[in-house]
């Protein structure tokens, strides 16, 4: 194969995009698949939505520095639409400052190590009824918003 066949791998702009990327190629390893930016519920965006081989879903949180961990009132309000929450930061993030009973992960724009897994709480039946539908929609517009993006401005989801 001749090296100008390649694809050109550019990164992310944002340093919580980075995150979001190596997080979400480290989930791959776990058979995971994910999405970024869901909408679980009016007022509250996730970075990572991750959905296991056996229909657990996780949530993380990426974290790009303390400023951006400080400023965020919000993340206690992801516990309730996932089996398991995680943060995920980088190297250089202060790990203490993260709450003891979430998962960790450590990352950057090629993969990431989880190396707390957090507690798990499972979700209500209907609760993950909900959430794997809205993945699903959430995934199937993205890829159709790639395929075809004039249909964004068509509708929304």
């Amino acid at each position: 194969m001749n090296h100008a066949d390649l694809p050109v791998e550019t990164l992310p702009p944002l340093p919580g995009q980075r995150l979001q990327r190596g997080v979400c190629r480290m989930l791959r390893d776990f058979d995971f698949v994910c999405v970024e930016e869901l909408v679980p519920a009016p007022g509250l965006r996730v970075d990572v939505m991750a959905l296991g081989p056996k229909g657990e879903i996780w949530i993380v949180e990426c974290k790009s520095g303390v400023a951006d961990y400080r400023s965020d009132h919000k993340w206690q309000g992801y516990l309730d639409w996932c089996d398991r929450f995680f943060w995920a930061v980088d190297t250089a993030f202060p790990a203490d400052l993260l709450p003891a009973d979430t998962g960790l992960i450590i990352a950057d724009a090629w993969g990431g190590e989880i190396l707390s897994m957090g507690p798990q709480s499972p979700l209500a039946p209907a609760r993950r009824k909900v959430m794997v539908q809205k993945f699903a929609r959430h995934a199937a517009s993205r890829l159709q918003s790639l395929r075809d993006p004039g249909v964004s401005a068509l509708s929304s989801v």
